[in-house]
């Protein structure tokens, strides 16, 4: 992914004053993406004729558009110029929601299971980044990785010497130089540094399953007033979701090159990566009990980071609302949802 990041809160918080104050009917709708292992299908439905064919059952229209900053994706569907945007969990609370805008996780599509990684330069343990400066994207799921892991040690940010912003266009170099002692990350950027001698993983997201969790999600007000739009990129995205897991080369490849790598690496990729190709395993995921307290880590994290919404009074600013009904945050300010609905009527053969 370009860049799993949270740095575009501020930014977002700016543009709602273009948002309609309510959603209507319409048969025209935009989607954004951007480039990750977990989001390929995306581009691979819109390549291959897929999103016309269930736009065109729906009767409406459905443009999937490639974008290359990730951020000024998110950015953009919360200024209301598309409908839906791929995000994690993490990105979606601090920027569309946090912002106000109130959005639906359509799909839950996977969960990083190994492609974002803690890397210690020569050996040594977690207990040995105590006193040593760590090189990731300020304010990413990187930072949130981090923190985990230290936490899991007993360790704490401030046991650092410092976190080093550092874009990931530039990790791999800066990898590379004496002044790195050690960098969070994820693949392709993983794969690349841990082919160099005494490069030492210490923790990944396996180690923290399910929380770091990629989505499509929508506008909310848009899907209630449109549930056609809901159903057709669900239909879509599950064709697509039905050829990977038969294994389908071709279809494989056309992701793997589009992502810029070869057929190899792009499974090296899913391989660490927990995708949900049968929708009822997806519906699962999204009921179980243990999402809701992924959640609420995840707020606290954004709010001990400041980035949980302007002028967030606490961590349960936001409320998030879950299939069961329930909620966590503020339930009187619920502008998150994960809603299992359409993912259900593909479990079912519905759509």
């Amino acid at each position: 992914m370009t860049a799993r990041t949270l740095l575009a809160a501020t930014t977002a918080l700016s543009l709602l004053a273009g948002l309609p104050a309510m959603a209507q009917e319409k048969t025209e709708f935009r989607v954004a993406w951007s480039i990750y292992v977990g989001w390929m299908p995306w581009g691979y439905l819109d390549d291959s004729g897929i999103m016309d064919k269930w736009a065109e059952k729906y009767g409406i229209d459905v443009e999937i558009v490639q974008i290359n900053d990730y951020v000024e994706s998110i950015n953009q569907y919360t200024a209301g110029a598309f409908d839906g945007v791929t995000a994690t969990n993490m990105d979606t609370l601090s920027i569309p929601s946090g912002g106000g805008v109130d959005t639906t996780a359509l799909i839950v599509g996977d969960f990083s299971n190994g492609n974002d990684a803690v890397i210690l330069k020569g050996e040594g343990g977690l207990a040995d980044l105590a006193g040593k400066p760590v090189n990731l994207v300020e304010l990413s799921v990187s930072h949130y990785l981090l923190a985990r892991a230290l936490d899991s040690a007993g360790l704490s940010e401030a046991d650092l010497a410092g976190v080093i912003n550092t874009s990931d266009a530039d990790m791999i170099a800066a990898y590379a130089t004496d002044d790195v002692q050690a960098v969070v990350t994820w693949n392709p950027l993983v794969s690349a540094i841990m082919e160099e001698p005494g490069a030492n993983k210490l923790f990944d997201s396996s180690d923290i399953p399910g929380e770091i969790i990629d989505l499509m999600v929508v506008n909310t007000e848009t899907l209630a007033a449109n549930p056609d739009f809901g159903k057709a990129l669900v239909g879509a995205w599950y064709e697509v979701m039905g050829l990977m897991a038969a294994g389908d080369e071709a279809v494989l490849t056309e992701m793997a090159e589009a992502s810029g790598t070869d057929l190899d690496g792009y499974k090296s990729q899913l391989a660490s990566t927990q995708m949900f190709y049968d929708p009822a395993e997806a519906v699962a995921f999204t009921q179980g009990a243990e999402l809701p307290s992924t959640m609420v880590t995840v707020a606290e994290f954004l709010f001990d980071k400041g980035i949980l919404g302007e002028g967030a009074p606490s961590a349960d600013f936001v409320g998030i609302s879950y299939p069961d009904g329930s909620t966590t945050g503020d339930a009187n300010n619920v502008t998150f949802r994960f809603d299992t609905t359409y993912m259900q009527m593909a479990a079912d053969g519905a759509l």
